[in-house]
Formats: structure tokens, sequence, C-alpha cells
């Protein structure tokens, strides 16, 4: 079932990729800002409840989804930027085990604890 899932993510990723290669934007930025959704883990300095919260609020699909259409239908390219930017950071963290953070702890995932074998 793992390897289904990974399988999903990364069609999700190349679709973040296509996404991408509709906006007027040199390639380079991609890599530069794929990982611009860790911010959130900035959270951790507080305590874990705080950093499982923002880390969520950064990786929620919902709110990728959302930046997505908004940019789309409104003509803004900078929150289409940002959802695209989301969604394929989500789906890239997905694919390589990372899930949504509970409270008690940062290795504990949805996806199971990170690093157990």
């Amino acid at each position: 079932m793992k390897t289904i899932l990974k399988i999903e993510e990364l069609a999700l990723f190349i679709t973040g990729i296509v996404l991408f290669s509709t906006l007027e934007m040199n390639w380079w930025w991609f890599p530069v800002l794929l990982l611009l959704p860790d911010v959130g883990m900035l959270g951790y300095l507080i305590n874990t409840k705080a950093g499982a919260f923002f880390y969520n609020l950064f990786h929620h699909r919902a709110i990728s989804v959302v930046l997505l259409l908004i940019g789309y239908f409104y003509e803004q390219n900078g929150i289409l930027l940002a959802g695209i930017i989301m969604f394929s950071h989500i789906a890239f963290d997905r694919m390589l085990g990372y899930g949504l953070k509970y409270p008690d702890s940062f290795k504990n995932t949805h996806l199971g604890e990170i690093g157990k074998k």
C-alpha cells in the first residue's frame, strides 16, 4: 500500500511541475521555492503543539488547492505560484513519508512515525 501512495504523490508532484511550467518564470525558481513551506517548522521553536499547528497549516493540501483556484480565477500570479509551490511541496514531502504532524512529537505523523522501519 505504501508504494501505491508514493506513486500517487509522485503523480501529484509531476502535476505541480506541469502547473509551474504554465507560469512565465525561470525554471530555477521551482527548486529554490520548493522548500519554502517548511518555514512552518519554525513553530517548533515555541513548542510541539505550536510546531504541529504551523507545520500542518503550511502542509495542508486543501489550502494549496484554494490558493491555486484563487490565483487562477482572479489572475493573481503570486497567489497561483504560492499554491503551486505548496501543492508540489506537499506531494514531495508525502512521497518521502513526511505527513501531517501530531502535537506530541515532530516524528509522529498521520503517515506513521518518521524513521520507524
